[in-house]
């Protein structure tokens, strides 16, 4: 204190304006670059949690896969739908605005998984025909991506197994891209595929 003494008011002023420039130098210089690196990381932090976000939402639109189908007979609108990959023939009947009254539906699998480029036919009451996607109308051939058991077996011969086996495949591996690729199945080979080929397609 007695040092303090020996300064007049004004060098008092002075000193503690130096000390207060000092103090607050000091401060800054621990302080600030703490707050810059914690404002960099919480940036860096946000950053990837938007980059997490888009992977998902890019991954899930790559995904969706849409097929063109054929409608025709007792619907209300019949024409061309488009429906999702997984959709089954009951999607598209209710996209073509569904049955008529005079529709017979007994005769249609509305379970089968639809495929690009098929063709469902609705029957009228007391029309003969097979389940819708089975058989196109224009050939009669019987497809081998959507006959069900009971269907696969008018073709010669195709027993139960053989049946089996077909449906199986193409549940495993998708649908047969051509009627050559029936001869994957165990049993099946090249003679039996010359009686099959005339009757079978893929559509």
């Amino acid at each position: 204190m007695k040092y303090l003494k020996a300064f007049n008011t004004r060098e008092k002023v002075l000193l503690s304006i130096i000390l207060l420039a000092v103090g607050m130098a000091v401060f800054f210089y621990y302080d600030l670059p703490k707050c810059e690196e914690e404002q960099f990381v919480f940036e860096e932090e946000v950053e990837e949690g938007v980059e997490d976000k888009e992977v998902p939402l890019s991954a899930q639109e790559s995904e969706v896969t849409i097929v063109l189908v054929d409608v025709k007979g007792a619907v209300v609108t019949p024409g061309v739908y488009e429906v999702s990959a997984n959709g089954r023939v009951k999607d598209v009947i209710q996209k073509a605005g569904g049955f008529l009254e005079e529709a017979d539906q007994a005769q249609l699998n509305l379970a089968t998984k639809v495929i690009d480029e098929m063709m469902i036919y609705v029957p009228l009451k007391g029309e003969t025909t097979v389940a819708a996607g089975s058989v196109t109308a224009e050939t009669g051939l019987i497809s081998i991506n959507t006959a069900d058991l009971i269907e696969l077996q008018e073709l010669p011969g195709i027993g139960p197994a053989k049946a089996e086996a077909i449906i199986q495949y193409r549940e495993e591996n998708g649908p047969f891209s051509a009627s050559e690729d029936l001869q994957n199945i165990s049993g099946i080979g090249e003679k039996t595929f010359e009686k099959l080929k005339d009757l079978i397609t893929v559509q």
